[in-house]
């Protein structure tokens, strides 16, 4: 499957970061930084986040009606379908200064 020239975006949930790190999942290697999710199948409750498909790593995990940049996307398993190694992002409130003062 080749990239696709149409933006996409898929709605997930949060993980709790606990669960994200017990040893069926990442097994302690999510750091305070990271945030890890799961993708919802259609036509369940709304979600709060979007992320760009798998493959587009740097790109944005979206939050929010506003649509404020809540992660960068970060990894996930070579294997994406297995559900204990869900996708990770980058928590970007986690470096809020950093990038204020690199922007400037």
């Amino acid at each position: 499957r080749g990239l696709s020239p149409t933006l996409q975006e898929l709605e997930v949930t949060v993980m709790d970061p606990r669960m994200c790190n017990n040893s069926r999942f990442w097994d302690g290697g999510i750091a305070p930084t990271m945030i890890c999710f799961q993708g919802k199948p259609r036509g369940s409750a709304p979600a709060k986040c979007h992320p760009l498909p798998q493959g587009d790593s740097g790109g944005p995990l979206v939050c929010g009606k506003r649509a404020a940049v809540a992660g960068v996307m970060s990894f996930t398993s070579p294997d994406f379908t297995d559900p204990f190694k869900p996708p990770v992002a980058t928590l970007t409130v986690k470096y809020k200064k950093w990038i204020q003062k690199t922007l400037q």
